[in-house]
């Protein structure tokens, strides 16, 4: 596989990121949700942290944050480009491909969405605004898509968690995440053909 494919993968998973982002921005009051199904709702949250809403505490927590992404995605990219010239599988070409394009939409968002939009406390955030919510570096992750295909009360029977609420899928999340899960995903299931040296 060539770096243009890559590259095109790459692309198209920004671009569709990137769209659904600043659409739900543009579109959504923070915390406003849309039923599609009973098991799946689009759902504006934003994310101040890593994974699962992880936080780093500290003055400088979020450009930590930021900055280790930055350098991480510099290491994905190093992956990807020896990959390709050492002519690895293709699978694992466009598995690497996904987890930079994700790594990437979610930088983004980390990066410039502080300083091009407006806060989407109560309202529906402006792209471009006067007036940004943040600073260069302290953005905050948009995600939105919520699957909770069992929201359900556990029988009082049933010892510890008897009486409360389960769900499942709980975390939202965006395109950026789907590609990363994606191309793990990938990895696991066709690990013998990938990683067969």
């Amino acid at each position: 596989m060539k770096l243009k494919h890559a590259t095109l993968i790459i692309l198209l998973v920004l671009l569709i990121d990137q769209w659904s982002k600043i659409y739900i921005k543009t579109h959504f009051i923070l915390d406003e949700a849309v039923m599609v199904f009973s098991w799946f709702k689009i759902c504006f949250v934003e994310n101040d942290g890593a994974a699962w809403g992880t936080e780093i505490p500290g003055k400088y927590g979020k450009l930590i944050l930021t900055l280790f992404r930055i350098v991480a995605v510099i290491g994905i990219g190093y992956w990807l480009v020896s990959a390709i010239k050492k002519k690895q599988p293709k699978m694992l070409i466009i598995s690497i491909s996904l987890i930079l394009a994700g790594a990437l939409g979610n930088i983004i968002d980390s990066v410039f969405y502080g300083v091009i939009f407006d806060h989407s406390y109560g309202n529906i955030a402006t792209l471009f605004s006067p007036n940004p919510y943040g600073t260069l570096l302290h953005g905050k992750v948009v995600d939105m898509f919520y699957f909770p295909i069992i929201d359900t009360i556990l029988p009082d029977w049933l010892p510890i968690w008897g009486g409360k609420r389960f769900r499942f899928f709980e975390p939202i999340f965006n395109v950026a995440d789907s590609a990363i899960c994606i191309a793990v995903g990938l990895m696991i299931v066709f690990h013998k053909k990938i990683f067969k040296n």
